[in-house]
């Protein structure tokens, strides 16, 4: 199954526990509290990433506007959509989008453009101030999200910024110091018979969630080739998955 399958079945099934997974925010737990504390997370996020751009970036930093890179159901596109005049919020699931759009709607936010995202961003036209994604790009098979990276830099103005968050190991590889052990060869024995019949997937069982690591040199070397001079990092650890929230910007 294509990881855009899996976030389609998450938007349809469990879109909020699907963006934060903590049994609050399944679909059959949800109350209006759980969702209050849903959106105040990405209030809170937001008002974070601003400091982290004003603090060391660019001190005057303010947006005009924000790129949103897989915005789920909007937990931080809503939030930017009340501090800055224009947010475009791009996912690959419909049905995220979706719920994306009852919830400007429902929070009376008006300046919020969803678009389903595709591997070219055919969708996008123009640059902007502010290109943001968290928590994503761990979702995506390596070789496909260093690409997306890469054209998401394009986007980017001289002077715009980006504030996006990679993961780069598990903390379970700390005896090979946070680089992934080689697999162990496929030893296939003599004389085998037929192949062991594929089991069938679980209907009820919660859809696919990859937890991918980037190779940091690859996305700083794609960074530094579109003019990026400097950048500011951040470590974050989700339960064992280690990653690096980059704030950085184009000036050249």
């Amino acid at each position: 199954m294509s990881t855009d399958q899996a976030w389609e079945d998450w938007g349809r099934r469990d879109p909020y526990f699907g963006v934060i997974t903590d049994p609050k925010f399944r679909k059959s737990a949800l109350t209006q509290d759980a969702i209050r504390e849903f959106f105040d997370s990405g209030r809170a996020h937001v008002e974070y990433v601003m400091q982290m751009i004003r603090q060391h970036i660019d001190p005057g930093f303010q947006p005009q506007s924000v790129l949103e890179f897989g915005c789920g159901v909007g937990r931080i596109a809503v939030p930017f959509a009340k501090v800055v005049p224009e947010v475009i919020g791009m996912d690959v699931s419909s049905a995220m989008l979706s719920e994306a759009k009852k919830n400007c709607d429902e929070q009376g936010v008006a300046n919020v453009k969803l678009l389903l995202s595709d591997d070219d961003l055919s969708q996008l036209t123009r640059q902007f101030d502010l290109i943001h994604s968290f928590i994503v790009f761990q979702h995506i098979p390596p070789d496909r999200g260093r690409a997306l990276f890469g054209k998401l830099l394009r986007y980017l103005p001289v002077g715009g910024v980006g504030a996006i968050h990679v993961s780069y190991s598990k903390d379970h590889y700390e005896a090979t110091h946070g680089v992934a052990p080689p697999p162990p060869p496929t030893i296939v024995p003599a004389g085998r018979g037929a192949p062991a019949p594929v089991p069938t997937p679980d209907p009820s069982a919660d859809p696919e969630m990859q937890m991918n690591p980037y190779h940091m040199n690859e996305l700083l070397f794609l960074m530094q080739r579109v003019g990026v001079r400097r950048f500011h990092a951040e470590f974050t650890d989700h339960g064992g998955e280690l990653a690096i929230f980059l704030f950085f910007q184009k000036s050249q």
